[in-house]
């Protein structure tokens, strides 16, 4: 008889003693019943904001007829794209459980400076002397500050600006609005600094720098804002449409993306050995992804003037929603799939036991506070096109209060360590739809707009005490 230790089959998973290694494969059952398991303890995820968007759409069909028209279901998307790329970037901070109060005037004060350099011709003459030198040795101490905590993508990117500062590369207008992203990241970074390495609260550190900001954008422009229209690129950022061919392919491309990356993401956990969906699953997510997108591409691709007897033709995905869902799509791989990203998720549920894990606690909030205030740069630009000019109170009033709510209200945990970017969109659905839908109904006055942002922020606040408290029993 034979005693020979038979070999492992390759066609099963190797075992450690009894333990089998974790190769379970997630069926559509047991992802409808891990969804559920979820809400149990306390991890609503998107549900609460997809209900209120429900809520709001059904009130707003009664307050108005016009409210489900193509043409104004059409202008939602410019109305609130800044709202969702500044509350993009919040969402790095508040997940580290921070906040940054100074990105919306520090955003309006960046898309000023780059209406200066457009329309001036030469940065270096259309601010004051002082603010230009004060500018570039900002920039460079940025520099200096991003190297000293390893934050070497924030350092390259404030580089870039300083170049196209230096060299007055910004009275191009594709450069200029470059440009106005580097500043902000190069705020993101002394912000970042200023609460990680000296201490100061972020609350206290950007509310100060919310104020400072506000002066520093009526330096810029000197008391006359700067028309954006007449620059159609930056016009058509808010304003612009997709022409319907176009609409078809960035559908297609996102569709197919999505469903290639995450088969090929199953397939590879599968062949390794790992947790995975099951190929049915996918299919699914995909399948639904893909009915959505088409549905709303044939809808967008028709005609959405009010006017039947006008020749203009508006059909087509608006450019704005092209960005946020790019942006969106950036930041989640970012999140998801990179180290970075799990750090940071690791750093927001626990810093000191991050801190002891061995990740770099100061890294992961420079560079989360150097993102929040490129985003801010990037929601001002889209401001000053949506406002048609960079006016002087641009990223001031409630700009930054509707982009932390809209934050809040799509899921993000204000106690940090919880969240995702498309909480942004859905949070700033709910923002855009409650002035459209008041609008519609002229005897609605402007004050029920702050009520009930209010209420549906401090519900959203409501909901995310009670959910941790139930994660926590849990």
């Amino acid at each position: 008889m034979s005693t020979e230790t038979p070999s492992p089959s390759l066609d099963k998973p190797e075992r450690a003693g009894e333990f089998s290694l974790d190769v379970e494969e997630r069926s559509i059952g047991g992802a409808l019943t891990g969804w559920v398991t979820k809400l149990r303890t306390g991890d609503p995820g998107a549900l609460p904001s997809v209900l209120g968007l429900v809520v709001l759409g059904v009130i707003f069909m009664q307050v108005s007829e016009a409210f489900l028209t193509k043409y104004n279901i059409g202008n939602l998307p410019g109305q609130g794209v800044y709202i969702a790329v500044i509350a993009m970037g919040l969402v790095f901070v508040l997940l580290l459980g921070e906040i940054d109060l100074s990105a919306g005037t520090a955003g309006g004060m960046c898309a000023a400076l780059a209406a200066v350099a457009v329309f001036d011709g030469d940065l270096k003459d259309g601010l004051p002397s002082f603010m230009y030198w004060a500018l570039i040795v900002g920039l460079l101490v940025a520099i200096g500050l991003a190297v000293w905590v390893h934050a070497w993508s924030a350092a390259v990117v404030v580089l870039v600006g300083l170049v196209l500062v230096a060299t007055n590369q910004t009275q191009h207008l594709v450069l200029a609005l470059v440009a106005a992203v580097c500043i902000g990241t190069a705020i993101g970074v002394a912000n970042g600094i200023l609460v990680a390495k000296v201490g100061i609260p972020s609350f206290v550190v950007t509310l100060a720098l919310f104020l400072a900001w506000q002066g520093v954008l009526q330096f810029a422009l000197d008391g006359r804002p700067v028309n954006t229209s007449n620059y159609d690129f930056w016009h058509d950022l808010t304003y612009g449409t997709l022409s319907p061919t176009q609409s078809w392919i960035f559908t297609l491309v996102v569709v197919l993306g999505y469903l290639a990356f995450t088969l090929v993401t199953a397939l590879r956990a599968k062949a390794a050995h790992l947790t995975h969906d099951a190929v049915s699953l996918v299919l699914l997510r995909g399948g639904i992804i893909a009915a959505v997108g088409i549905v709303l591409t044939v809808l967008a691709n028709q005609n959405r003037n009010p006017n039947p007897r006008s020749r203009l033709v508006i059909q087509g995905i608006p450019v704005a929603v092209v960005i946020a869902v790019l942006l969106m799509i950036a930041c989640a791989i970012a999140l998801t799939r990179t180290t970075w990203g799990r750090h940071l998720y690791a750093t927001g549920g626990n810093a000191e036991a991050a801190r002891r894990a061995g990740i770099d606690v100061v890294h992961m909030k420079v560079t989360a506070f150097a993102l929040c205030s490129a985003f801010g740069a990037m929601g001002g630009v889209l401001l000053a096109s949506s406002q048609s000019s960079a006016s002087l109170d641009l990223g001031s009033g409630n700009v930054l209060l509707f982009s932390v709510a809209a934050a809040v209200i799509g899921g993000t945990s204000l106690f940090g360590g919880r969240g995702k970017p498309r909480d942004a969109i859905l949070g700033a659905l709910v923002i855009v739809i409650i002035p459209n839908g008041l609008g519609l109904r002229p005897s609605l006055g402007a004050q029920w707009q702050q009520v009930i942002t209010g209420v549906v922020l401090l519900l959203a606040a409501a909901i995310d005490a009670v959910s941790r408290r139930r994660a926590r029993r849990s």
